[in-house]
């Protein structure tokens, strides 16, 4: 066999470098015709075809090896990082050629783009945008920054096209993204290694990526996130906002010329016609290139487009430009109308199941039983017109805040009431660690409340995570709270019915602000309706964040106060002390300490006055002191 190393002008000098530093004198060099529509002329038969050079040669010699069947290694020339990983060749130049040296028995699958060969990709839309997609090295940090600010400059450009997709079937499909990818095999770019499973350079078919964010901040925040996530995961799964399509012939058209870009080389404008030959060229690769084949032959078209835009509106929207923040279709705002409408009402069914969960509640207090009180949680219905206020407070929808603000306001009404009952005629009157957990409320419970609501409208907006609301309604509690005002009014303890009922505002206040905002997020209102109830709410939660912070200002000095007094040793006349077990507690001017000291023997009223005055001391201020002795024996 005779293996013949074609080359141009530029690849000259690195091609004689590399025979002779290979040792391998009997392959023949030939330069082409500086002409690149010069005819190609080779003597002899059984020929083995090598190349190195720019683009537009490779391209022209894979034309001629598939023309008269000529099996073909290419040499990626040391700027040509993308080709070597694409075909997973070694680095060193004697592996290198040897590897390419190699003749295949079996043939790889050739794709077309308006019959030029395809190397790497072609990509059709927003070039400028898509490079962020290329393979090749690794950008770094400052490359990377560069290019989100030349991306942020272009901002008010950038929108979808509307695209047609026409398949080997006949099968037209009209969808709106910002450009358009088009690979065969797993060229190892961020969107090669994405799709890894479904690519396949013996399958038979060429696959078109559609790449549609919805949002300015999907762009330019999430896109990088999420992409860096996968990468790092090595995950397959495909993100949101993309969509591909395999087949064996894919004619892609737009409303408007947009460029056609192969392997960075322009190919002219749309429309651009997409063909894969199967079985067209041996072509030597790297071992692990044919592991990497993992699509097998299919006659049928994959089609993965949930996630771009194809109904008309939405087309016609992203189309003027990419809004700062999500759009929802019109049948998402239906589909979620109706249901939120349909949850706010107020019925028998949902003061059944209220009056059902707070005795569940005020029960489970009472007995200081946590998985009573989640049963309770789990039961209740209130979260349901709560998310549903919060809907009305983001659109000033009448009918959602009425509907939402009746159906809270006989809600709490009948918790109080049911727990007052309940507390007025049970013979008990201890407070619970449980009922004491809900009368300290501080900004971190806030934060919870914030978090759940946030849950609370992705997951409603989300039908298949919808049964995350069970856990939103553990995280967040708004019966239990309520129960224990209800006991404080049965007990006719004003100070336990107020910090209980402030725990319930904190926890109604974060959810209805953070599920409005999770919803103004996720494109279901315009910002000139939003902002006006988003504004009285941040208001609202402003001022509840006062009693909230202070609490836990408090909270915050009680345990560096228990810290301290843990961590200290004490000593009087020979006498050792160590404190353990410390509980500081707070109620208006009077402090209380429980703890338990360790000594070497009963102390006297004078050693007993010292360990006092040392606890007084890190406190601040006199307290009640109760101690128990352990002695050392």
């Amino acid at each position: 066999m005779t293996i013949i190393y074609l080359h141009d002008a530029h690849a000259e000098s690195f091609a004689r470098e590399m025979l002779r530093d290979a040792g391998r004198e009997e392959i023949v060099l030939q330069r082409l015709p500086d002409d690149a529509s010069g005819a190609i002329s080779l003597q002899g038969e059984n020929i083995h075809l090598l190349v190195s050079g720019n683009t537009s040669t490779l391209q022209r010699v894979v034309l001629f090896a598939f023309e008269h069947g000529h099996s073909l290694g290419m040499i990626p020339m040391p700027d040509q990082g993308r080709l070597t990983r694409s075909l997973s060749l070694p680095k060193k130049p004697k592996d290198l050629l040897d590897t390419v040296c190699a003749v295949p028995e079996e043939a790889v699958d050739l794709l077309f783009c308006n019959e030029t060969p395809v190397l790497g990709d072609v990509r059709i839309g927003e070039n400028a945008l898509l490079e962020s997609y290329e393979y090749g090295t690794a950008p770094g940090i400052w490359t990377r920054l560069r290019r989100r600010a030349a991306h942020w400059k272009a901002r008010g450009t950038l929108r979808h096209h509307r695209f047609r997709l026409t398949t080997d079937k006949e099968e037209t499909i009209v969808l709106s993204a910002i450009g358009l990818i088009g690979l065969n095999h797993n060229n190892h770019s961020w969107i090669g290694n994405t799709l890894r499973q479904d690519l396949s350079a013996t399958d038979g078919q060429a696959a078109v990526v559609a790449l549609a964010p919805t949002s300015l901040v999907e762009f330019y925040l999430l896109y990088p996130v999420r992409l860096a996530w996968r990468r790092w995961r090595k995950s397959n799964t495909l993100p949101e906002s993309w969509g591909y399509l395999k087949s064996s012939q894919i004619t892609i058209e737009s409303d408007e010329a947009l460029d056609v870009i192969v392997d960075d080389r322009s190919l002219g404008q749309t429309p651009a016609y997409l063909r894969i030959e199967p079985s067209a060229l041996r072509l030597s690769v790297g071992a692990s290139f044919r592991d990497e084949q993992h699509a097998a032959k299919s006659s049928r078209n994959a089609i993965r487009l949930a996630n771009v835009p194809r109904d008309e509106e939405r087309i016609e929207y992203f189309g003027q430009g990419l809004p700062l923040f999500a759009h929802a279709s019109q049948e998402q705002y239906a589909t979620l109308f109706s249901t939120l409408r349909e949850e706010s009402q107020l019925g028998w069914t949902f003061v059944i199941l209220l009056v059902l969960s707070t005795v569940l509640a005020t029960l489970g207090l009472f007995i200081n039983s946590a998985s009573v009180i989640i049963g309770a949680m789990l039961l209740a219905p209130l979260m349901q017109p709560i998310v549903g206020l919060s809907m009305g407070v983001l659109r000033r929808d009448s009918g959602l805040l009425q509907k939402g603000t009746q159906s809270i306001v006989v809600g709490v009404g009948l918790v109080l009431f049911s727990a007052m009952a309940i507390a007025f005629v049970t013979p008990i009157h201890a407070l619970g660690s449980e009922m004491a957990a809900r009368l300290s409320p501080t900004i971190l419970d806030l934060l919870v409340a914030i978090t759940s609501g946030a849950a609370a409208a992705y997951a409603k907006n989300n039908t298949k995570i919808s049964g995350s609301l069970v856990g939103v309604a553990i995280a967040v509690a708004l019966v239990p709270p309520l129960a224990v005002s209800g006991i404080g009014l049965g007990w006719g303890d004003w100070g336990m019915f107020s910090n209980a009922m402030l725990l319930f505002f904190t926890n109604l206040t974060g959810i209805v602000l953070a599920a409005a905002s999770t919803f103004f997020l996720l494109g279901f209102s315009p910002i000139r309706i939003a902002k006006r109830g988003i504004v009285v709410w941040i208001a609202i939660v402003a001022l509840v964040s006062i009693p909230l912070y202070q609490s836990f200002d408090r909270m915050k000095t009680q345990s560096g106060i228990r810290q301290t007094l843990e961590r200290l040793t004490y000593e009087y006349h020979g006498q050792h002390f160590a404190l353990g077990r410390v509980d500081y507690v707070e109620r208006g001017m009077h402090s209380r300490i429980r703890c338990e000291v360790t000594s070497d023997r009963v102390p006297d009223d004078a050693e007993r006055s010292y360990l006092r005055e040392m606890i007084e001391h890190v406190v601040g201020r006199p307290v009640d002191v109760f101690v128990t002795f352990r002695y050392r024996l």
